[in-house]
C-alpha cells in the first residue's frame, strides 16, 4: 500500500511538469506573435483642393512604424476638419487650437483603406453643405492607427479657402458639323448658398466615348478617383459657349464634360463635371459638287469611234476618294453611271457614244465615308449624222 501511494505521488508529479510544457508551449517550434501593435509616423504630405463642392484630400499612406520597422497591414485612417473664419496670420503648420477645436468626419478601418488608394495615394472625398460654406476656411489633419491605443501624431495641417461653386451644367449637348462637334450649354446661375458669382471661362474635357464612364456611373467615378476619369483630357478653354472641336476624326466616338470656373474676389472657383455628351464622330456631309466639268469632242478617226473626252478641276475637300461620271442620253431621265469603279482622276474618256445623239454629262465627289456630292453643272455635247459632233 505504501509503494502504491509512492508511485500515485511520482506519476501526479510527472503528469503536472508535462502539463505546464504542454500549457507554456515548451518545446513547441514557431515563432512568437507580435505582443504590441506598432505606431505609424506622422502623415506629412497632407494636400488639399477643391473640386466643385467637395474638398478632396490625398497623402501617401505611411509604410513603416516609429521605430522604422514596416508597417505589416494597412492602418485605419482618421480624418479631422474644422471650419473657421480665414485669418491671414494662420500659418498651416502651427494652428495651436486645431486639436480641441477640429471635428472627426471619418474613420476609415483598414478593410476599407486599400479601396480608396491608388498608387499608394489616398484620396478622400469630403462633400461640404451651405453651412460650411458661411465661415470660409477649412483645416484638415490626418492620423493613422494600427490598433486602439497606437495612434499617429497629427498630420501637418492644410488649411484652403472654400467658396460655393457654380451648380454643375446639366444641358451640355454635342452636335455634329461638317468641319468641327460643337458643344452648346445654359450658363449655370446658382450656388448652394444663393447666385453665382461671374464666370471668368469654362473647361471643356474630352474622351473617347468607348473608353469614358457612361452618365450612370460618373458620380461614382468622380468620387473615387478611378482610372477612368483619367482618360478625360482637357482640350480647351471658352469664356462662353458654343466651344468648336476641330481636333477629332472621322469614324471615331467622343464624350464630353464642361467645367464652369467662377471668379470671387480672391479665388477661383471649379464647378462639378456637367452631364456627359456622347456623340459619334460620322461624316455625315457630302463634299461639294465638283466644278469646271468640260467635254471635248475625239472625232472619229479610221476605225476608231468617236468619243467625247470629260475633265473637271480637282475637288477642294481635303477626303475626296474619288468621282462618279454619269450621263443622260436625249430626252431620257435616268441617267446611268459610267465608271464601274471610283475614278481616282478628275478625268472620263466616254468612248460609247453614237453619231446622232445628244448626251448630257455630270459629275459627282465621293468622300472616303462614301458620301456622295451633288451633280456638277451639267455639260451637253451632239454627235451629228454627218460624224462632225458638236458640243455646248
Amino acid at each position: 500500500m505504501l509503494i502504491d501511494c509512492r508511485a500515485a505521488t511520482v506519476f501526479y508529479f510527472l503528469f503536472s511538469v508535462f502539463a505546464f510544457s504542454f500549457l507554456t508551449g515548451c518545446g513547441a517550434p514557431g515563432e512568437p506573435t507580435e505582443r504590441k501593435a506598432p505606431t505609424p509616423v506622422a502623415v506629412t504630405d497632407l494636400a488639399a483642393s477643391q473640386q466643385g463642392n467637395d474638398v478632396v484630400l490625398t497623402f501617401t499612406l505611411p509604410k513603416e512604424s516609429v521605430e522604422h520597422k514596416p508597417l505589416k497591414h494597412l492602418p485605419a485612417v482618421e480624418i479631422f476638419r474644422m471650419i473657421e473664419p480665414k485669418s491671414p496670420s494662420q500659418n498651416a503648420q502651427t494652428l495651436s487650437d486645431f486639436t480641441k477645436n477640429a471635428v472627426p468626419i471619418a474613420t476609415i478601418p483598414p478593410q476599407m483603406v486599400g479601396t480608396l488608394v491608388n498608387r499608394n495615394q489616398f484620396r478622400f472625398v469630403d462633400t461640404l453643405t451651405a453651412d460650411d460654406f458661411s465661415r470660409g476656411q477649412a483645416v484638415y489633419i490626418i492620423r493613422t492607427r494600427t490598433s486602439p491605443k497606437k495612434v499617429s501624431a497629427d498630420s501637418n495641417a492644410v488649411p484652403i479657402a472654400i467658396r460655393p461653386a457654380p451648380d454643375a451644367i446639366s444641358d451640355l449637348k454635342a452636335e455634329i458639323t461638317r468641319q468641327a462637334i460643337v458643344l452648346t450649354w445654359t450658363p449655370p446661375q446658382k450656388t448652394l448658398t444663393g447666385s453665382a458669382p461671374p464666370i471668368s471661362t469654362y473647361s471643356i474635357y474630352r474622351a473617347e466615348s468607348d473608353l469614358a464612364p457612361s452618365p450612370a456611373t460618373a458620380a461614382t467615378t468622380a468620387l473615387a478617383g478611378t482610372e477612368q476619369k483619367s482618360l478625360f483630357v482637357h482640350v480647351g478653354d471658352t469664356p462662353a459657349p458654343p466651344f468648336r472641336d476641330t481636333q477629332v476624326q472621322i469614324g471615331k466616338k467622343y464624350a464630353y464634360s464642361v467645367r464652369s470656373i467662377a471668379q470671387y474676389d480672391d479665388a477661383r472657383v471649379q464647378s462639378a463635371d456637367s452631364n456627359f455628351a456622347s456623340v459619334d464622330r460620322l461624316d455625315l456631309f457630302p463634299p461639294s459638287a465638283p466644278e469646271g466639268l468640260v467635254a471635248a469632242l475625239v472625232p472619229a478617226q479610221g476605225q476608231s469611234p468617236a468619243s467625247f473626252d470629260l475633265s473637271w478641276s480637282i475637288s477642294p475637300d481635303n477626303d475626296i476618294a474619288g468621282y462618279n461620271i454619269y450621263r443622260n442620253e436625249g430626252e431620257i431621265t435616268t441617267r446611268t453611271k459610267l465608271n464601274p469603279a471610283l475614278l481616282l482622276t478628275p478625268a472620263f474618256r466616254d468612248m460609247n457614244v453614237v453619231p446622232g445623239r445628244h448626251y448630257l454629262y455630270t459629275v459627282t465627289a465621293v468622300d472616303r465615308a462614301g458620301n456622295e456630292s451633288s451633280g456638277s453643272t451639267p455639260i451637253s455635247g451632239d454627235v451629228p449624222e454627218s460624224g462632225a459632233p458638236e458640243t455646248k
